[in-house]
């Protein structure tokens, strides 16, 4: 409990930031932080030839492409706290949809909400925190554009379809409006309208863009859906047998159950791949605004996924909740005036590391206390070394799913080991088809890497409830 609060106070300390502070602050580098919803690494830049992506494609030639980046939660609201506040699940508390942000952290501050401290005009168009009034972060930002709770009128569908079963639940509709009229484009439109109109002049800015696809329902307009018929969508083509392997607790489905076909499935993956090139165009928005408004050499941009998401791999799993790699790993790019362009990175890096990088880059000093490290050194040389593991958690029916990945192996267990253990050869066996735990050559791996996550887990400080007021504005 003391580390926990004197983390807590060592960060209030840096955050006060007096409006002579802020002045000093117009020189300082614009970030644009973008987020997707529900987003697995299925990209061209990424090496996923039957997905279109042309401007997360030319994204990438500008940075640095992150090709092991990885979330320390694969569901939506206990990720984004932790890459917003820079701390791991453990610590914000925050491991479910139902935790709000602030009810551990309490005065904590957020990473927009510390641009905002520090001087920076800060806004948010769209999904940044998770959905819902009791999420959503109204301190961290000047200024707080949500378009949740709005869908398209039934009109606006051209065609629908869906799947209910075990396995999967999933809906998608052809939507036969304009990008600009649904959810998505409107929150590029209006992230563009702040980068151009209404933003102030004399204040550098940090703009937070969260797009809602491709999270389900997979809905877009019609002709991205024309660019991937079902029928030649190509499944997962797995060893028949390696499930039997998997600890029960790994899967998010019945084994033993099979209720969807695989037309189905093959429909709800080319739906999703059409909601991947749907959210890449409104992308494409943004950066077409940094063109026209000569913005690159002064602004950061980030882009990420906030988890992965399965498309039917081991056997049927669908959606996200697991510490499999599909799940765990993440597209991450982030460009920034004067570092390195058209590179690839293939350290493993974790978006915990997301807040202290930004502060590097954005010429702020970095808070103490953050559990993440500034991957500024891999900007400037992308294949530097880089010895640091990535740590993923997921919690399952009142245990946890802990899984460590360095650049050789995952190692993940299920309440401690109790339940379950797993351990693949990322260089041999890339999809983690073969569990090799049990395998006694594999013994001292698997007492090394359990050693590490152990310790790492009892390292971090663990969430502690309070009953301090959560501050609703800025005075």
């Amino acid at each position: 409990m003391k580390s926990f609060k004197l983390l807590c106070g060592c960060l209030l300390g840096l955050f006060l930031v007096s409006p002579a502070q802020a002045q000093s602050n117009t020189n300082k580098l614009n970030v644009l932080f973008i987020v997707s919803d529900d987003l697995n690494n299925s990209l061209g830049c990424y090496g996923n030839p039957a997905v279109k992506t042309p401007n997360l494609d030319r994204l990438a030639a500008r940075g640095v492409r992150f090709d092991r980046a990885y979330v320390q939660c694969s569901l939506c609201n206990p990720s984004r706290v932790s890459f917003l506040s820079g701390l791991r699940p453990d610590t914000t508390g925050v491991q479910d949809l139902e935790t709000p942000p602030r009810t551990y952290l309490k005065d904590y501050v957020f990473m927009p909400q510390y641009f905002r401290y520090s001087g920076f005009y800060s806004a948010k168009v769209g999904k940044i925190y998770h959905t819902g009034k009791k999420f959503e972060d109204r301190i961290s930002w000047d200024v707080d554009i949500r378009e949740w709770g709005k869908y398209p009128k039934p009109e606006e569908i051209a065609e629908s379809g869906e799947a209910e079963g075990y396995r999967a639940s999933w809906a998608w509709m052809k939507l036969n409006i304009s990008d600009a009229k649904t959810p998505d484009g409107t929150v590029a439109r209006k992230a563009v309208e702040i980068l151009e109109k209404t933003r102030p002049s004399d204040k550098p800015f940090f703009l937070g863009v969260g797009f809602r696809r491709p999270h389900a329902p997979y809905s877009a307009p019609k002709k991205y859906f024309d660019l991937y018929p079902p029928e030649k969508i190509v499944l997962p083509d797995e060893p028949a047998d390696h499930v039997k392997s998997i600890p029960r607790p790994a899967l998010t489905y019945d084994p033993n159950k099979d209720d969807m076909s695989p037309a189905k499935r093959r429909e709800g993956i080319a739906a999703y791949y059409a909601c991947i090139t749907f959210m890449d165009a409104q992308v494409g928005v943004l950066l077409d605004a940094m063109d026209r408004n000569k913005l690159w050499e002064n602004t950061v941009v980030v882009f990420i996924g906030d988890h992965g998401y399965h498309l039917g791999e081991h056997g049927g799993m669908w959606h996200k909740l697991s510490d499999f790699e599909e799940a765990a790993r993440v597209p991450m790019i982030v460009v920034a005036p004067g570092k390195s362009s058209h590179s690839a990175s293939p350290r493993v890096v974790e978006l915990v590391d997301l807040f202290p990088t930004l502060t590097q880059l954005a010429g702020l000093p970095t808070p103490a206390g953050l559990q993440g490290t500034s991957l500024v050194p891999l900007l400037e040389n992308p294949e530097r070394t880089w010895n640091r593991p990535a740590f993923t958690q997921i919690q399952r029916e009142g245990f946890m799913g802990r899984s460590i990945r360095d650049e050789h192996w995952r190692y993940t267990e299920w309440d401690d080991g109790k339940k379950g253990v797993q351990l693949y050869d990322e260089l041999q066996d890339p999809k983690e088809y073969i569990n090799l735990a049990n395998v006694p050559k594999y013994a001292d791996t698997v007492k090394q890497l359990r050693q590490q996550l152990h310790d790492a887990t009892d390292s971090v400080p663990k969430a502690v409830a309070t009953k301090k007021k959560v501050p609703s504005t800025v005075e």
